[in-house]
């Protein structure tokens, strides 16, 4: 609960008003450990709010992001999905199937952007990697491995 707060306070920060269909998609936001569209959040927000309206779903998330607390996850088919933001420097890990996330460091991608700049003549400024697989519980039994 206290992360939630703290999204609201930044919110309210950056001109946002704190009304309660912008609370329950915090809320939804901070919890969320898949990837949601923003019709995901509309339709999931609204259970609390029913008068919610779907411009509200898309002001919010676009301030959240300006705010770096969520990032847009691109998809196969170019719409966009929102997810918490890493923290620090990690990297998204999302299955295609369910959408579940998970990131992971990206402390040794170093040498390999160093390569590519070396090689490019480009200096890189920054970086972002999203991973796209198939998570363990969508897998077909037969490429799971074993657990030991």
């Amino acid at each position: 609960m206290i992360e939630t707060e703290r999204w609201l306070e930044l919110l309210e920060e950056k001109g946002g008003r704190i009304t309660g269909p912008r609370k329950a998609i915090v809320e939804l936001m901070v919890k969320a450990d898949h990837a949601l569209s923003p019709v995901d959040v509309f339709d999931q927000a609204r259970s609390k709010y029913p008068k919610m309206g779907l411009v509200t779903v898309y002001r919010t998330l676009e301030i959240l992001s300006e705010l770096g607390l969520v990032e847009r996850v691109h998809q196969q088919d170019g719409c966009h999905m929102y997810l918490r933001a890493a923290n620090g420097h990690e990297h998204l890990l999302i299955c295609s199937r369910c959408g579940k996330a998970a990131y992971f460091s990206g402390d040794d991608l170093s040498v390999l952007i160093d390569r590519i700049s070396s090689e490019s003549g480009f200096v890189i400024q920054s970086h972002w990697l999203q991973l796209q697989g198939i998570c363990q519980k969508c897998q077909p039994k037969k490429f799971q491995t074993p657990i030991e």
